[in-house]
């Protein structure tokens, strides 16, 4: 993307708004190309945007923007967050005033370049963990009182499957692969993901935000278009996901918004209703 532009609505089902230009990729000074997907967070009074990029060497970053409101406009900071790498990033502000950075993306989203802490280009053609690996974990960091920064260590953040076992590389229907979210409900963390090439987003659950999660399955079968990014949100006493297809433009680059109510069981299991009309 070029720019981002931010919209709103009074209503799920209301008229959206449309604020205009955002933040522009020309006016972040360590940007090369392809700013890519993503999100805002909201702390004492003020807007927090995260967004991955390539640098000048080509390596996606992070980098932060801060604004006075929601829609913007955002103003980036010189360089991109100091230990940051690779996209999607989700940001969760809990309870506590402590606030977290959710991020990674195989394949195109570089992170299996990451697996010894520094980047190594040349793993870029390996595309995950194979054999008896388990799956390349996202990564979580605490970010500082000021949202600019990481406090201490990038952390893996752990996805256990039923057995109490990391996810294993193999199974691709459960494994992380990009579009990182978490959300709170009950004093429990919901941790939801892209499964990428299997085109499933999936959910884990965890007590505590830098985990470790265990899988619990899915939240929303292939939509049309190779993958799919979400948010999950409270409105109105209601929880809804926001995801995207290419249903209006059948071209994998030109994707639309969606929405569907979602609703909990009584043991928290989680799951859509009725899409929205």
């Amino acid at each position: 993307m070029n720019d981002y532009h931010v919209i709103s609505l009074d209503s799920i089902d209301g008229k959206v708004t449309d604020h205009g230009v955002a933040l522009k990729a020309d006016d972040i000074p360590w940007v090369s190309k392809q700013t890519w997907a993503p999100d805002c967070a909201e702390k004492n009074g003020k807007y927090y945007f995260y967004f991955p990029a390539r640098d000048k060497d080509g390596i996606f970053r992070i980098g932060v923007a801060v604004g006075d409101q929601p829609e913007g406009p955002f103003k980036p900071d010189p360089e991109y967050i100091p230990g940051s790498y690779s996209i999607d990033p989700a940001s969760f502000v809990d309870d506590d005033g402590q606030a977290y950075l959710y991020f990674g993306g195989i394949w195109g989203g570089q992170l299996q370049c990451w697996t010894s802490g520094e980047y190594d280009r040349e793993a870029y053609s390996n595309m995950e963990a194979n054999g008896d690996e388990p799956a390349i974990f996202p990564r979580v960091a605490k970010l500082t009182d000021d949202m600019h920064s990481f406090q201490g260590e990038v952390q893996q953040l752990v996805l256990n499957d039923s057995n109490g076992k990391p996810i294993h590389a193999s199974k691709h229907d459960r494994r992380f692969f990009e579009a990182a979210w978490i959300h709170k409900y009950k004093g429990k963390y919901y941790f939801s993901y892209s499964t990428g090439d299997t085109h499933y987003l999936v959910y884990a659950i965890g007590d505590s935000p830098l985990g470790p999660f265990t899988y619990q399955g899915r939240i929303l079968d292939p939509v049309q278009g190779w993958t799919t990014h979400h948010s999950i949100v409270e409105f109105g006493g209601k929880w809804y996901l926001f995801y995207h297809d290419t249903s209006l433009s059948d071209k994998n680059h030109l994707r639309c918004v969606k929405v569907r109510e979602l609703q909990y069981s009584d043991d928290g299991k989680l799951g859509v209703a009725q899409p929205q009309q």
